[in-house]
């Protein structure tokens, strides 16, 4: 695959056509056109390394809307052409951005908070359970808050600088915090990331002792914001990026050498899975800039569009191995190391448990879907 290619802009039709007609049209999307080809670029400088990731995840804090601020179908794209240059890159800035996301969402200014550091932090979100592992929080003499447990799936929380936390209240509640890394209060389990897929973003547990937290929200404020659904959307960008740049290995090859008809069918039906997971991106995007995707309604769409998407990538790492067969996957070390963080990364889609989830919330809250 050529380095154009792979330093593209994605484009949410799946297509890249955006046409239209009028000069403000002709220099939007060159505006625009420009400003991701940058952006692809730069992530894929990044080549999986963490250090670089956060650095351009910092730059990009400044300069990228978040979702619900008029601008998400860009906040979409920007997030997809960084996965499909290097999933690395998508993997950190979408988490960074995401924080900075809930923090405006909450109102709170993230220079204000303890061990903000004048240029800016690096944030990550924690806010996974499991079995075994429970975070609560209480309120000290004064009324400070203080954190103690362990947080299961902590991305980069021995790099990161600051993070925002849920931690529970009591048996029943939920609160979301910000923290400082940098305490000594935070311990981070090292050497239990064994992942072949993003090697350079371990996701580990990590102990909280009487640590000092601010709290973001009041009792359950994260999960009943509008925002939670639309980050879990963001989330499926970076997928769908990351299946997007997968995908471009088949159209090189095609490119390469005449095809026969098994790949010019492989390449349609890649087309066809792209393209569908990419409108439904950019449909989300527009219900979300229009008000129309908070409560139920945006949980609904944020299941729908993770579960599409998750379908086109698993479809997409089969079929291109089926097109290209193990060459790719042995000898070029991008393509493969992109088939390993994908894989990877896609699995924060829960499968079966969330089209079940989905099934509910349509039995219980929506009337006769289809």
């Amino acid at each position: 695959m050529t380095d154009e290619q792979d330093r593209a802009p994605v484009w949410l039709t799946g297509t890249g056509d955006r046409s239209g007609s009028g000069d403000r049209t002709k220099r939007r999307d060159s505006t625009e056109h420009a400003r991701l080809g940058e952006l692809a670029a730069a992530a894929s400088s990044v080549e999986g390394d963490a250090g670089r990731a956060l650095a351009l995840a910092r730059r990009l804090g400044a300069s990228v809307a978040g979702p619900g601020d008029g601008n998400t179908r860009q906040l979409f794209e920007a997030l997809a052409t960084l996965a499909a240059a290097d999933l690395t890159a998508a993997r950190v800035a979408e988490a960074h951005l995401d924080a900075l996301s809930i923090l405006g969402q909450a109102g709170v200014d993230p220079a204000g908070l303890p061990g903000a550091p004048a240029g800016g932090g690096t944030w990550g979100v924690f806010a996974a359970e499991a079995r075994g592992a429970r975070l609560t929080a209480r309120q000290a003499d004064g009324g400070r808050w203080l954190i103690d447990g362990t947080k299961p799936w902590c991305s980069l929380a021995g790099s990161l600088s600051h993070a925002l936390v849920t931690a529970h209240t009591s048996e029943t509640s939920r609160r979301l915090f910000a923290v400082d890394l940098a305490h000594p209060g935070v311990v981070v389990h090292e050497g239990t990331w064994v992942a072949r897929g993003l090697p350079a973003v371990p996701s580990g547990p990590v102990d909280f002792r009487d640590l000092p937290a601010v709290p973001v929200g009041d009792d359950e404020w994260y999960l009943r914001r509008p925002g939670f659904a639309w980050g879990g959307i963001g989330v499926a960008a970076c997928w769908w990026g990351g299946a997007v740049g997968v995908a471009r290995r088949v159209f090189a090859a095609a490119r390469e050498r005449e095809p026969d008809q098994i790949a010019l069918a492989h390449l349609g039906a890649l087309d066809v899975l792209l393209s569908a997971a990419g409108g439904s991106l950019a449909a989300a995007a527009t219900a979300i800039d229009a008000g129309t995707a908070a409560g139920v309604d945006g949980a609904i769409l944020a299941a729908r569009v993770r579960g599409l998407v998750a379908r086109t990538v698993d479809e997409v790492i089969a079929r291109t191995g089926h097109a290209l067969g193990p060459a790719p996957l042995a000898l070029d070390a991008r393509h493969a190391q992109r088939v390993a963080d994908l894989q990877l990364y896609v699995r924060q889609h829960h499968a079966e448990r969330d089209d079940a989830a989905l099934g509910r919330m349509l039995l219980t809250n929506a009337p006769a879907p289809w």
